[in-house]
């Protein structure tokens, strides 16, 4: 285990911070004092929960300004978009702490005379939040704000790369009166972060990452038959039927494909068009992708910033020209825009066409501001690719007709089918995926269910 954590901004290389990472001692400090704060709050109302958990919310958003900053100077996404994620942070924990006595009242069924009877939710102990750096706020409060409703404990384990956002969530919601040791924020590298989930403390996991990550995780549970929660990769598809409105699919779709510099797990990947509408499309969203501005993210006029750091972005450089040399066109002339460049961080948005499932950009995950755009000519031939992936996140379709939105996502291989809308998470629904993009969910009263544990009460009256 190497002994501290070095973060680097992709801005400019330059160092923002060192951590040292826990040793093994103070590792089970930190987990015995966490179970011995959880013994307590389980038997916390809900409405004290929720009332100390909301004023730990009034006071993360309070650091709004200094927390968008620092989200910026960590990852790279640009200064006029990273409030948002504060904002994001705070409609999710808001839901999920209203939500949370309905949630998890008792489960009654049809009353036997001479018997009571009904279903618990219990808490599962000491949660392990594993966190990603693409979006460390938004992945994070998913999982913790509803564990510590449930009466769980939690270790908040951020990203290397955003160690920043999981120390000012955990300064926030305790400085607002939580027990001691309930919450805490640990830094450890891949080794420590295995050694955590093996510790016998742990009672569930909830880890958002990579799928080799997801994979990690696995093997590390193994054996101990603990609630193991995975959101890993992604590929998400978009397909625009013939009556969709085009401008706003074409508005919808570049975004979805190029916000964060393409670095979202349900970001868009993939755009299927009806034949009829193709041409058109293409063109309209090449007009609109030409318009961004690639640079400093500091900068309030910059609408795209780097991706995480130098090699992430020569592994996008590298899927666009497996895609060229296959025979795709690039439509975007990396030129226009100076600062990318083979070594920098920062990589021009592109489309591609003449596309086909033998690129990489079309099978695999590809974290970075590319999109491929492929003419289709029915409904069937859409679906049959839009499932023709190891992933299955969030896929869209673009249509007036409600109906055959509702027939098509009824086939698609997905955790979530938008009509209309793409990249977005309804804190009201599930969010949740099949195939390598993991198992599980969180948010919406569903996400209650994996963070507690059913406790069945049959009682005869004699």
């Amino acid at each position: 285990m190497t002994s501290e954590l070095v973060t680097l901004s992709p801005i400019d290389g330059s160092e923002l911070l060192r951590r040292p990472y826990r040793k093994a001692a103070e590792m089970k400090t930190a987990l015995d004092s966490a179970r011995t704060a959880q013994a307590a709050w389980r038997q916390v109302s809900m409405a004290e929960r929720a009332r100390l958990l909301s004023r730990g919310v009034d006071a993360f958003v309070a650091m709004k300004t200094q927390i968008a900053e620092e989200l910026t100077r960590q990852m790279g996404r640009p200064i006029r978009y990273a409030p948002g994620e504060v904002g994001g942070f705070e409609a999710r924990a808001r839901h999920m702490i209203a939500i949370a006595d309905a949630a998890l009242r008792d489960v009654v069924p049809e009353p036997i005379v001479g018997f009571t009877r009904f279903i618990r939710r219990e808490p599962l102990g000491l949660v392990l939040v594993v966190a990603p750096w693409n979006y460390p706020l938004l992945t994070a409060v998913n999982a913790v704000v509803p564990a510590l409703m449930a009466g769980n404990a939690v270790i908040l384990k951020p990203s290397a790369q955003t160690p920043l956002a999981g120390e000012r969530i955990v300064a926030a919601l305790t400085g607002a009166g939580l027990p001691e040791g309930l919450l805490q924020c640990v830094h450890t590298d891949h080794a420590g972060t295995q050694a955590l989930i093996r510790a016998p403390q742990i009672d569930g996991v909830c880890f958002t990452g990579s799928v080799s990550g997801g994979v990690a995780v696995e093997q590390a549970a193994a054996g101990r038959f603990i609630h193991v929660g995975l959101e890993l990769g992604g590929n998400d598809p978009a397909y625009v039927r013939a009556d969709a409105k085009i401008d706003a699919a074409v508005e919808t779709l570049v975004d979805g494909a190029f916000f964060n510099s393409g670095q979202s797990c349900c970001g868009i990947q993939r755009i299927y068009v009806q034949r009829p509408l193709y041409a058109e499309f293409v063109d309209k969203a090449v007009t609109l992708t030409r318009q961004y501005v690639l640079g400093d993210p500091l900068d309030a006029n910059v609408t795209l910033g780097p991706v995480v750091r130098a090699s992430a972005a020569d592994a996008v450089r590298a899927t666009i020209a497996d895609a060229v040399a296959k025979g795709a066109r690039a439509l975007i002339d990396r030129r226009k825009f100076a600062l990318d460049c083979d070594g920098s961080a920062y990589v021009a948005p592109q489309i591609l066409i003449d596309v086909n499932h033998g690129m990489k950009v079309m099978s695999d995950e590809c974290f970075g501001p590319v999109v491929g755009i492929m003419a289709v000519d029915s409904d069937d031939e859409a679906i049959a690719l839009m499932n023709n992936s190891p992933y299955g996140l969030t896929a869209c379709v673009f249509t007036q007709d409600e109906a055959a939105a509702l027939a098509i996502g009824d086939r698609l291989h997905t955790g979530t089918v938008f009509m209309n809308r793409c990249d977005y998470l309804d804190p009201a629904l599930a969010w949740t995926g099949v195939k390598a993009t993991g198992r599980g969910a969180t948010l919406s009263a569903v996400g209650y269910e994996h963070l507690t544990r059913p406790k069945s009460f049959h009682l005869k009256a004699l």
